[in-house]
């Protein structure tokens, strides 16, 4: 190998180093890897199977009270129903839309579960760029100081031996976090998602609720004191009474999951906009293999010293 050939080694070394270290700037990562961490962690107490079915059992009971809403419409006969009971007939009408919009949302939660743990079991995310930029600042280092020694000589092989070391490293990070099998995952779940984090879809649910708390509040206040005064047992609609008793609970319940859902909104487009995450592993692996393949071929071959061209 000639003392022209380590230079371009070494300046290639260094061309790669710095795409490296400048990649997070390039991708904005110190900005929105950090979003990505504030949303994982407030998306963490929703991210559960049983809370998933929790709120499946709200949406059970507000399905059953619904149902008998034909039966009570037609026991209180009331030919200006729609009109007295508003809020009642908004949310036997919504109630559909709403339903298939709620468990769409929960369905998408579900089934990410596992890829939701995955991604929590990476490295935190505001650690994210300082993984680029470490390593890609000790290659430049590496590149330097090759480009000043050469390799004629055990010590002056140093540089390409750093070089090496971490050129390897880089290959071996995305295995020893797992990020060929994670990293899709996380792919597949910032795709799931993307349809429910939006203003319009959070706006969407927002008014749902709004739907749901004028109907329940006139069917407990004005509709069923109409349908005891006909002489009807309230017993006979359990469903009703079920949907009065939980709503506190359901609110409770419900209303911090959408306000995360609003609050996350820009922090999951920040997310949306790096990279794919499939693409992760692989923007570890590219460059390492290239450094280390380069640091490979300097050591086996005997030169003079590049100052000495």
């Amino acid at each position: 190998m000639t003392a022209r050939v380590q230079r371009l080694a070494a300046i290639a070394a260094i061309v790669i180093g710095v795409g490296v270290a400048a990649a997070p700037a390039a991708f904005q990562m110190f900005s929105r890897a950090p979003e990505g961490g504030t949303m994982m962690d407030e998306f963490e107490p929703y991210m559960s199977a049983d809370v998933i079915s929790e709120f499946r059992s709200y949406l059970a009971t507000i399905e059953t009270a619904t149902d008998e809403l034909a039966t009570v419409r037609s026991a209180v006969g009331d030919p200006n129903f729609d009109t007295a009971y508003v809020s009642v007939a908004q949310l036997e009408a919504q109630w559909p839309t709403v339903k298939a919009d709620m468990t769409d949302l929960l369905d998408r939660m579900d089934r990410n579960l596992d890829n939701y743990a995955a991604v929590t079991a990476l490295p935190p995310f505001p650690m994210f760029p300082w993984f680029f930029v470490v390593p890609g600042v000790l290659i430049i280092a590496g590149g330097v100081w090759a480009l000043r020694r050469g390799t004629s000589s055990p010590v002056r092989r140093a540089p390409w031996y750093l070089v090496a070391a971490l050129g390897l490293g880089m290959v071996a990070a995305p295995a020893m976090f797992q990020m060929f099998s994670r990293a899709p995952q996380g792919a597949e779940m910032i795709d799931d998602f993307r349809p429910m984090m939006t203003v319009e879809r959070v706006r969407d649910v927002q008014s749902y609720f709004i739907t749901l708390g004028g109907g329940e509040s006139q069917l407990r206040a004005s509709l069923m004191p109409a349908l005891e005064a006909t002489g009807a047992d309230l017993a006979d609609y359990p469903g009703i009474a079920a949907f009065s008793s939980a709503w506190p609970a359901m609110l409770q319940d419900f209303n911090p999951m959408i306000a995360t859902m609003r609050d996350n909104v820009d922090n999951f487009q920040a997310v949306d906009a790096l990279p794919s995450f499939d693409l992760f592993p692989w923007f570890f692996v590219a460059p390492g293999v290239i450094v280390a393949a380069m640091a490979a071929i300097a050591v086996r071959r005997r030169a003079d010293p590049i100052t000495q061209e």
